[in-house]
């Protein structure tokens, strides 16, 4: 096999069009002609992960196997390929001017003056390379957040104009711009796009495919339009229209050669034929549901789409494998109460409490959490949500009534979330919750074991705190059984009820692990008890 290959995708004229789906997309389309796959996101901004962000500046914080806080984008790349992805997956602006200062302080650059051209650029590269050096993979498809043009975005764009030199064939760049439609006119212009490829070229970068993408059909002669004007191929224009469903964009994209083309630049073999009939029977049943259930998902984000972004995700795969539309309804944490739980979840199949952080929409979630419990409609806590299912039992029919976590009140008379031992001596915030994947044994006679299947599983984790094992006893007797522990820790990870049809609390974050080709066992067994729920009505 010849050397690793190496794709980037930039982005022009406007950010959010869709570069990390057409990276996931041609991963997909890639690895169906069997070559394997990685992709990894830089991100032009000087955090140093976004562990930290807000999900209001930038969505769901994404956590790797290996305990990498990242970008959402890399949770396409992984629900698209079911490759994992891992740190080297992700790298942020900080984390490249973080490494390239440590260096200079240990003398690494003999006392030369530190510049962005070349210590910069060459971090960057080096990054870059770092997968393809693995071994593992034919292609390594690099997105590169923001857009040409950006301040933040240009050292990466010199370090792709550098790539371009050294490697030749073995690198390619995509061009992902948009085609607007202008009502007014009643046509589409292409003037964005040639000004985006011009601003590219000042740059030293020539793209060799560009996808545009529309809401309206290219003709021919616009894209030999494009193609005359940005000096490109006519075949080398790809159209990428909106789709209903972004698992739709594979198939678009296999229908515009958009594989092919990356084939063609990168000398690599076209001997093979994309295989995509597993993806095209996960559409069929995705498009074409026997029934549908309601869900509500409670959290605090819920103006934010992307904030539980892997979560709604997690039910597109899940209703799939029950031929079911899962119609998820936002519901803000903090307009739910105990005297107006009923009007606001009475009429759903199930209900979702998110995970997060922080007091607020704290008692909104407790709140909808007993309806759930004591009117018997399938509950999925995750996280916080967990910890919130663990708090309302303690206070309803432990009888604990100020029972809560310490993260909220460090003065509780009963914490029955407590932090996690090897917690209590970290003072910094980045990178330092339990993060990545752990071991968890599963309990048989379980809802758990019923879902898995299996004893052994392996989850993934972003948190400080954890159920107060000094109060198990008592839960355990009460009706909230332990039904899934780390082994090594005896950390409580699953919590069910004994007297409920379904009534889940896991520790972990399952949507991480949600995949097409794996849908996860905990969703689709919660949509499997919506639907039973439903029908029970």
């Amino acid at each position: 096999m010849a050397r690793t290959k190496y794709i980037f995708v930039l982005g022009g004229v406007a950010s959010s069009l869709g570069k990390g789906i057409i990276s996931s997309s041609l991963a997909k389309l890639l690895q169906s002609r069997g070559f394997s796959v990685t992709i990894q996101k830089l991100d032009p901004y000087i955090n140093v992960d976004p562990g930290t962000l807000n999900p209001y500046e930038h969505g769901e914080c994404y956590v790797t196997e290996d305990g990498a806080e990242t970008d959402l984008d890399l949770g396409h790349y992984e629900r698209f390929s079911n490759v994992p992805t891992s740190q080297a997956n992700n790298v942020t602006t900080g984390r490249i001017y973080q490494t390239v200062i440590e260096k200079e302080r240990r003398g690494d650059y003999l006392g030369h003056t530190v510049q962005v051209i070349p210590h910069i650029t060459d971090e960057i590269k080096r990054r870059i390379k770092l997968l393809g050096k693995t071994g593992k993979y034919d292609f390594v498809i690099t997105e590169i957040g923001g857009t040409v043009g950006d301040i933040e975005s240009l050292p990466y764009i010199e370090s792709v104009r550098q790539l371009r030199w050294e490697m030749g064939r073995d690198c390619s760049v995509i061009h992902l711009t948009l085609v607007p439609y202008l009502a007014a006119a009643g046509e589409l212009k292409t003037k964005p796009t040639q000004h985006s490829v011009k601003t590219l070229l000042e740059s030293g970068v020539q793209p060799d495919i560009i996808v545009c993408r529309t809401e309206k059909h290219l003709s021919e002669n616009l894209k030999n339009k494009i193609a005359k004007f940005c000096n490109v191929e006519p075949s080398s224009v790809i159209e990428s229209i909106d789709a209903k469903s972004i698992y739709e964009v594979p198939i678009l994209m296999r229908k515009e050669n958009l594989d092919t083309e990356v084939l063609r630049k990168t000398m690599m073999p076209l001997d093979s034929q994309p295989d995509l009939n597993k993806w095209e029977d996960f559409l069929y049943k995705l498009s074409h549901p026997t029934t549908e259930v309601n869900v509500a998902l409670v959290g605090k984000y819920v103006e934010l789409k992307d904030a539980y972004k892997s979560i709604s995700e997690s039910f597109v795969h899940a209703g799939a494998a029950n031929e079911c539309k899962v119609n998820v309804k936002m519901i803000h944490a903090e307009k739910i109460t105990d005297d107006n739980a009923k009007n606001i979840l009475k009429d759903f199949d199930g209900v979702l409490v998110a995970p997060g952080f922080g007091e607020r929409g704290i008692e909104g979630k407790i709140s909808a959490i007993r309806y759930v419990r004591e009117n018997n409609i399938p509950f999925l806590g995750i996280c916080l949500g967990m910890q919130c299912a663990v708090i309302e039992f303690a206070r309803n029919k432990l009888g604990y009534k100020s029972a809560h976590s310490m993260e909220m009140n460090p003065d509780t008379k009963y914490p029955v979330i407590d932090l996690m031992e090897e917690q209590k001596k970290i003072k910094g915030m980045g990178g330092t919750m339990r993060l990545g994947a752990y071991p968890c044994k599963v309990k048989k006679n379980s809802i758990a074991f019923e879902s898995y299947q299996t004893i052994n599983v392996s989850e993934r984790h972003r948190h400080r705190y954890e159920f107060n094992n000094e109060y198990l006893k008592e839960f355990e007797q009460a009706g909230m059984k332990a039904t899934g522990v780390n082994p090594k820790e005896n950390l409580v990870e699953i919590v069910e009820l004994k007297d409920h049809p379904w009534f889940v609390g896991v520790q972990f974050h399952p949507e991480y692990q949600s995949t097409v080709a794996k849908p996860h066992p905990i969703f689709v067994n919660f949509v499997k008890a919506a639907i039973k729920h439903k029908k029970s009505d």
